[in-house]
């Protein structure tokens, strides 16, 4: 009869031991992916114009003196291209979000051959690298719409709304099969019509997929680079992102820093809300959901 391992080997042998070479990795990857953010933060309140010595603690890059129009806050670059990414992260959410979600009850509801095709040609915006689909965009306005969408904000948008709409059909059709078709038929079985059940039932349990649709697609379009920057036309089209690669190839100031601080920070903002909302609304239906059950249970 073998003896069992003591000290060190059955430690090491456990499978109850606590899992300190993943969590070693887990902190390591997190470090190294946190640290070169926290640098270029903390440089954007350099006192100095260097982002690569520390010079002290100042404002200077964040709301410096007008005169010097170097700062985040006077820079007239700087300050329409901020203007600019907020109006294509908002106006692409506001288009993508409902044509997603409507897409994807589309799909749900859609029988035979078609919702296949659908769904694949709406995958494949999905899939297909970016730079691709930048370059398809770009010529197709160029050369097939130059008469009537001009290369600028309008043909971003587009470009941008056209790609954006799969994150939405993919988190919403997760819902929907979360959900099943009971809450609805149980709505008309007593009296609701098939609108007034999408309408009542259905978009209320969708709340929580909606609104992290708009965490998805506000997030990813606030900081794109490629499909803005092909489908860019006068300076003033020319979002944040495009602006601070433009400015990094040259001799860049904290400003920089500063401009990408506030995409960060403005992104961050929009998820967390959104994460907060998704979250109330889910704990409000997980509270009603039980009453609602018993409720129709006994209607039908």
């Amino acid at each position: 009869m073998s003896e069992r391992p003591t000290g060190f080997v059955a430690w090491l042998r456990s499978p109850w031991r606590r899992p300190v070479f993943l969590a070693t990795v887990a902190w390591g990857y997190i470090v190294w992916s946190l640290l070169p953010v926290v640098i270029a933060i903390a440089f954007s309140f350099n006192a100095g114009r260097s982002r690569s010595a520390w010079q002290g603690f100042s404002f200077r890059w964040w709301v410096g003196s007008e005169a010097a129009q170097e700062s985040l806050l006077y820079s007239p670059d700087l300050r329409t291209a901020i203007v600019q990414s907020l109006r294509l992260a908002i106006v692409t959410t506001i288009f993508a979000v409902p044509l997603g979600t409507l897409f994807a009850i589309g799909l749900d509801r859609w029988h035979g051959r078609g919702p296949g095709l659908a769904n694949f040609g709406m995958l494949l915006s999905f899939v297909i690298p970016e730079i691709i689909l930048g370059i398809a965009l770009f010529l197709f306005f160029i050369f097939f719409l130059k008469n009537v969408i001009h290369l600028g904000t309008a043909a971003q948008i587009l470009g941008l709304t056209t790609y954006q709409i799969s994150y939405p059909v993919i988190v919403v059709r997760a819902r929907l099969l979360s959900i099943g078709r009971e809450y609805e038929e149980a709505a008309m079985d007593l009296g609701s019509s098939p609108t007034g059940a999408v309408r009542r039932v259905l978009f209320p349990l969708l709340y929580p997929a909606i609104f992290a649709s708009v965490a998805l697609v506000f997030a990813d379009t606030i900081d794109d680079f490629i499909t803005v920057r092909y489908l860019s036309g006068p300076a003033s089209s020319e979002p944040l992102s495009v602006k601070i690669y433009d400015a990094a190839r040259a001799a860049p100031t904290p400003a920089v820093n500063a401009a990408a601080t506030f995409m960060l920070v403005a992104t961050l903002l929009v998820v967390f809300l959104a994460i907060a909302l998704r979250r109330s609304l889910t704990i409000g239906q997980r509270r009603e959901g039980g009453t609602t059950q018993e409720f129709i249970n006994i209607q039908l």
